[in-house]
Order: C-alpha cells, then structure tokens, then sequence
C-alpha cells in the first residue's frame, strides 16, 4: 500500500477550498454588513457613518492597525477596500481629518527635511517614473508631507513601513485616483 503524503502547501490549499465552499461561510457573506465585518485577509471593514457625518465629495478612511484604506463615493454606490503600507512608527504618524486637495498623476518627489536628517544619502530629487517611491499616482492630503500613493516596491504593503503617508499597490491607487476627487474628505486613525 502506497500512501501519498501531501505538502504543506497543498494540505493548506485544500482544506482552504473546503472552508471557503462551506454554506455557513456563503451564508455569512450574503448577509446585512455589521458595525464591523471582517474579510479573509483580515482588514475591519467600518461604517462611514462611524467617522464621518456626510459623504459629500466621498469619503476615504485610513485604518493604521488593521492597514486598510477603505473608499465610499459620495452616492454610496461605490465602496472599496484596499491593503496599505502604514507609518513605520507611531512617531511618523499624523492622525486626524485631512481631505485631498491634489491629484498627480506620475508625481516627482523630495525627501522632507527630517527624512534627509535620517536618510543623508538620498537624493533631493527623484523624477516620475517606477523608481519613484510615490508610485504612479498620488493623492496629496491637507497635511504638508502626507499622501496616499502608490508604490512599486510591493514588499511593503501590509507592514509598517513609510515615513508617515499610506501606500497602496500602484494598480490600487490608480483605482482609487479615478474614484477620489478634491475634496474628498479622509480620515487617518
């Protein structure tokens, strides 16, 4: 008798196929939204009505611990919910109301000064283009210094890894620059 054993790998992709065809779980997902529901990647997914009082011009919503970025557009029709990159530490990050006020699409970018401080041996300058470490889109809050853009270096999404802006997959941000207009009102907590 010959027993085939499995690998990890397929153990775990099985048995996640089982899971997912269960009808509890197709159940659960047909159901009304919670104060609080989560997904498999494990990203909360709020109300906006939990931190905003309107949605006029759309709504984005920055959440640092679960590192989710969630978007509503003004009518309700559109909702989205994308994994981010967050500040590195709690001291590069700013919490609070912003909105956008610019969208650039291939921005440059400058170092600030504190980033030059810690990092001398960046240039001052880099120009558009897939080195950039703000992606292919940017969306610039009313903070100086602080964006929600992409980034081509995939490994840092999920993590605590920026110097204070949120980061999304570059295909991400591009969906959301579409959605997103000046104005739109963000939250970062």
């Amino acid at each position: 008798m010959t027993k085939t054993l499995k690998t990890r790998r397929q153990f775990v992709s099985t048995t996640m196929i089982g899971l997912l065809a269960t009808p509890s779980l197709l159940r659960a997902q047909e159901q009304e939204p919670s104060a609080v529901r989560r997904n498999i990647s494990s990203f909360s997914a709020d109300l906006w009505q939990d931190h905003f009082d309107n949605l006029q011009h759309g709504a984005i919503l920055c959440d640092i611990d679960s590192r989710a970025v969630q978007y509503w557009s003004e009518d309700e029709s559109v909702y989205k919910l994308y994994p981010s990159s967050v500040p590195a530490s709690e001291e590069l990050t700013r919490r609070g109301y912003t909105e956008v006020i610019r969208k650039v699409e291939g921005p440059s970018w400058r170092p600030t000064p504190s980033m030059k401080e810690r990092n001398p041996e960046w240039p001052d300058y880099w120009p558009p283009g897939p080195d950039n470490p703000l992606g292919t889109h940017a969306l610039y809050l009313s903070w100086q210094y602080y964006r929600v853009h992409g980034t081509g270096d995939t490994r840092k999404i999920g993590r605590q890894s920026s110097n204070g802006c949120i980061g999304l997959y570059n295909e991400h941000i591009a969906e959301l620059f579409a959605l997103a207009e000046v104005g739109t009102q963000v939250r970062i907590f």
